[in-house]
């Protein structure tokens, strides 16, 4: 299959952050982007995406949120402390509504976490990230399977924040662009993490499908969402499922979860697929809260394939471990032999 990828993603590399108490190595780092692309070269297509431009980013996003991404750096001035990223303690609850006008108030504004710093070449990788995923997106249409590797990862993202190592969200913008040619479009989300920020951008919405299968997040990232009673709401009411996980579950349970995802999506009538191809269930994965195995991710794949529809698999998490490259050469490999 055509695997899109861009060296732009190398730009944002984030070296700490705060965790549970503590700052700590950040996972989501710069070297995550070549070994999830050597452990693809040679078996798959590399291509370089096209320059969509911002509409495709627009599509999903607040545009005042895109231009804060895309300004935030030029702006540094305006904080005298800054070394090598733009950071802020002061974040927004849902009551507190005012949009302010200093850089500081506008990333405690926009950002929900101190995972997602700005710095020097963050808004060159999400922008590169974003084309990928609409490149990818068109290949699938074209060849019925694409994948992305889009980094850094972007399914806690919603229209308008950043959050888990997100900026932008790079299955919700290959999911609309899908829809350009098919009047449903699905997302599986095999992720460790719940998609919230997927969720949020189609939670009113009932042409998008969106299925998340993740650890309970009742003691996990993101904890305030990705719950079973979510269902979405107007016209999109029905059109969200969440299936959360109890932490430790290894390959018979994810299984039974993606198979019951699966016919969801069967039932929707989805004319198309996004499978936000998170490795972090993996039981090797540093940050990760379930147990699947390298094998498994491989079964994974190849009962997706089975869905038989134009699918887009785009990159989310996976970090920095021995079997991390292994992970995606199965999960890609599988899907390819089934499809071919």
């Amino acid at each position: 299959m055509r695997a899109f990828h861009d060296e732009r993603s190398l730009a944002h590399d984030p070296d700490r952050y705060f965790r549970r108490g503590a700052v700590v190595s950040h996972p989501e780092q710069a070297a995550r982007y070549p070994i999830l692309r050597d452990a693809i070269a040679g078996r798959h297509a590399l291509r370089a995406p096209h320059d969509h431009g911002l509409a495709p980013l627009l599509a999903v996003h607040d545009a005042a949120y895109v231009a804060f991404l895309r300004d935030a750096w030029s702006r540094r001035d305006e904080l005298p402390s800054v070394d090598d990223e733009i950071l802020s303690g002061h974040f927004a609850r849902p009551q507190m509504s005012r949009r302010p006008e200093a850089l500081l108030g506008l990333i405690g504004y926009y950002t929900a976490d101190t995972s997602t710093p700005i710095r020097a070449g963050t808004w060159d990788a999400v922008h590169a990230g974003a084309q990928v995923a609409v490149s990818a997106a068109d290949a699938a249409l074209e060849d019925g399977r694409a994948y992305a590797l889009c980094r850094p990862p972007g399914h806690h993202a919603y229209a308008d924040s950043a959050g888990g190592f997100c900026y932008l969200n790079n299955s919700a913008i290959a999911a609309q662009r899908l829809r350009e040619r098919h009047a449903r479009v699905a997302i599986l989300d095999i992720d460790v993490h719940h998609g919230n920020g997927t969720q949020g951008i189609f939670y009113a919405r009932d042409d998008v499908l969106t299925v998340s299968i993740h650890a309970d997040p009742s003691g996990y990232f993101p904890y305030f969402a990705g719950y079973a009673d979510e269902r979405g709401e107007g016209p999109g009411e029905g059109a969200n499922r969440n299936i959360p996980l109890p932490h430790g579950s290894g390959d018979s349970p994810w299984f039974a979860a993606i198979a019951e995802g699966l016919e969801a999506v069967a039932r929707f009538g989805a004319g198309a697929l996004v499978v936000a191809l998170g490795l972090d269930a993996s039981q090797d994965d540093p940050i990760g809260a379930l147990k699947v195995t390298t094998d498994g991710f491989a079964q994974a794949a190849e009962t997706i394939a089975g869905a038989a529809l134009p699918t887009v698999l785009v990159q989310e998490g996976g970090y920095l471990c021995e079997a991390l490259p292994r992970n995606l050469s199965a999960f890609l490999d599988a899907f390819d032999a089934a499809t071919g």
